[in-house]
């Protein structure tokens, strides 16, 4: 089915695209109404760089005492003020993130009727998605993503990222697959020396956070931010904090990343030997709400389509997310209740669009299903 092609110069349409076909929306002269965001949330030119440490992991990993004792501090640091960082000599070979990008590109380049084929269902995680494809009518994000579940747990089938997408997309998708699943490999071990790393910083020991991952259903998610003819109108994403435990973010060359820091936007640099890791909102609750789940959000340009590899760690489905006795005390006390990932997941897919308050209200949604 073809979108309507809008032709109005006019801040806000009427007509309303029935796909997003960055094909056809990035030649237009203007964008959809459902895509245009009200004034006070709109983008604005004068962000100011975030200072965001660039850890050295290979440092951390290598036991040093004061190369470990130096990573701690600049972690935990960044994570109290904004959870955000940056790891380098992180062992995932730059061959395999360049090839994974070209597929990536060649991805996002199919005709929307083949992309068609791997659509994400209501309800689900995995799969393709545009912003036309959600429940929200407004604020539509100008993005399009394709989820891949990756799982640690016993009896997963071991490629199953390969096998997903050969399966759905076609058997020239074979060698796709494999790149894609060396990949989400490869960030799954990165994702738990990070883990490691957050457990030093806390101060609660590294293998204390282990138990929480050890099986577990994490998402690989490719994201296209199409150039935008307006793009001062819209956002890649709106403000909002991520619900997994962590964020790991590959950002290439164009810019775009924006975190909320001291009332004010400031961008993220992108560095292509650099990952971006950012707290999500179950390892705040884990940390007793030490360390921080950032409000972020993404903007778009008219000249360079933006795309990004990220890996989402969650938590296993049957573990408890209940911070350690030690990060619990008369000056921090308990901040949230006991929960369980699906819980989260059930109440972000069905009940409310992630914002700065998502945990809040989620907390408040557990208390009255109790009651």
């Amino acid at each position: 089915m073809a979108p309507v092609t809008t032709t109005s110069t006019q801040e806000h349409e009427d007509l309303k695209p029935t796909v997003f076909d960055s094909s056809v929306l990035e030649g237009q002269s203007s964008i959809p109404t459902q895509f245009i965001w009200p004034h006070e949330e709109r983008p604005s030119d004068d962000a100011p760089p975030l200072h965001v440490p660039v850890i050295n992991l290979a440092g951390f990993l290598s036991g040093d005492p004061a190369e470990v004792m130096e990573v701690c501090r600049l972690v935990d640091e960044a994570c109290r003020k904004h959870g955000f960082f940056l790891v380098v000599n992180h062992g995932i070979e730059s061959q395999l993130i360049a090839r994974a990008r070209s597929y990536m590109d060649e991805f996002f380049e199919l005709p929307f009727s083949e992309k068609q084929r791997v659509l994400r269902k209501p309800g689900e995680l995995f799969g393709y998605s545009s912003s036309l494809n959600g429940r929200f009518s407004s604020k539509l994000p100008w993005k399009e993503t394709l989820s891949v579940h990756y799982s640690t747990r016993k009896n997963t089938p071991t490629n199953i990222v390969k096998d997903y997408l050969r399966n759905t997309l076609g058997e020239h998708f074979e060698e796709p697959g494999s790149v894609f699943q060396d990949l989400s490999n490869a960030m799954s071990r990165l994702s738990l020396e990070i883990v490691e790393l957050l457990g030093a910083s806390l101060g609660v020991g590294r293998a204390h956070f282990k138990d929480f991952y050890e099986e577990t259903d994490s998402i690989m998610r490719l994201n296209n931010y199409p150039s935008c003819p307006k793009p001062e109108l819209t956002l890649g994403i709106g403000p909002h904090s991520d619900p997994a435990s962590l964020t790991i973010l590959h950002q290439h060359q164009v810019g775009g990343l924006q975190v909320f820091v001291d009332d004010k936007w400031c961008s993220v640099s992108s560095d292509f030997d650099a990952f971006v890791v950012n707290i999500g909102d179950t390892f705040m609750a884990l940390s007793n709400g030490i360390y921080k789940s950032c409000f972020h959000r993404v903007v778009v340009n008219n000249q360079k389509p933006r795309k990004t590899l990220a890996f989402f760690l969650t938590v296993s489905t049957e573990k408890v997310i209940s911070p350690p006795s030690e990060l619990v005390n008369d000056s921090n006390p308990r901040i949230y209740p006991d929960f369980t990932w699906p819980q989260f997941v059930e109440f972000t897919l069905n009940h409310y669009r992630a914002d700065m308050h998502t945990l809040k209200m989620f907390a408040n949604w557990l208390h009255q299903n109790k009651n």
